[in-house]
């Protein structure tokens, strides 16, 4: 209503999208890194990766999901750290939100739900509060479940056919899980050639007891592990424009891991 059918409205709220959520990276690796130019990297590295910049000009579902999917791993670590009902309530909305741009948010759900079960097995404490999210997430999609099953779950079966599930072949249960893996090495080349052009020396020693660590191992790698299990086990062809915010902290997470191994006043300098 505001800018009528105008393109160059939509090319913008997608920059909008991508723009806010790597502003949630840079808000969360505050968090991580205590020299801001450590911060800055971890997001300049994302422009390594082409979904967040050569494909960014169409505004879909895949870029709908962007800034909730930095928002709601956001609101994890601020709800596991200062444990205020506000951020676990904000936690349960932004996952709906996200799930309710696109079902594939649910990888993402389940990788926080994988740290949480880790986190209750190794403290072999419950927190209450881990309840929140749960229950606010499900009050806000009552409403597109109730849609869904009076509508024929046409989205889900829209997903099948997209995926390919309906072409039984068992063949695909071992060609798209490789061709998926071999597609986000290729996705990847460039950033991590960009890392590697940062690291100096690149033997590193990891510290298992590392919360910030593992909670960055569970939000990047296991929803990856997730959806490649299901390529497996379904035949599924994973499309590579799905992957669209799978990457997000992958910037936080190699330069963590790498961050004393970087020179950082060579890099002030520059």
């Amino acid at each position: 209503q505001i800018f009528n059918n105008q393109d160059w409205a939509y090319y913008l709220l997608s920059q909008i999208f991508v723009i806010s959520s790597f502003f949630v990276v840079w808000k969360l690796s505050e968090d991580f890194f205590k020299q801001k130019i450590l911060c800055l990297i971890s997001v300049l590295l994302l422009e390594g990766i082409y979904l967040y910049n050569f494909t960014t000009p169409e505004f879909n579902v895949n870029i709908c999901q962007l800034p909730f999917w930095t928002l709601t791993v956001f609101f994890c670590w601020q709800s596991l750290k200062n444990d205020k009902i506000l951020n676990w309530v904000l936690l349960g909305i932004f996952a709906a939100l996200g799930f309710l741009s696109k079902y594939l948010f649910l990888y993402l759900i389940l990788g926080i739900k994988l740290f949480f079960l880790y986190k209750i097995f190794k403290e072999k404490k419950f927190n209450i509060r881990y309840l929140i999210p749960g229950i606010v997430f499900l009050i806000l999609i009552i409403p597109h479940i109730m849609w869904l099953s009076e509508n024929n779950y046409s989205t889900i079966f829209y997903g099948i056919t997209r995926s390919d599930l309906n072409n039984i072949n068992l063949f695909n249960h071992i060609y798209n899980p490789l061709t998926f893996i071999v597609k986000q090495i290729g996705i990847l080349i460039p950033f991590l050639f960009m890392s590697f052009c940062l690291i100096e020396n690149r033997l590193i020693k990891f510290n298992i007891k590392d919360k910030k660590l593992i909670f960055l191992i569970f939000i990047n790698i296991s929803p990856l592990l997730l959806i490649l299990l299901t390529s497996i086990l379904t035949g599924a062809k994973i499309r590579t424009m799905w992957m669209t915010p799978f990457y997000l902290f992958f910037g936080l997470f190699i330069i963590y891991i790498f961050q004393k191994n970087i020179n950082v006043k060579k890099l002030q300098k520059f």
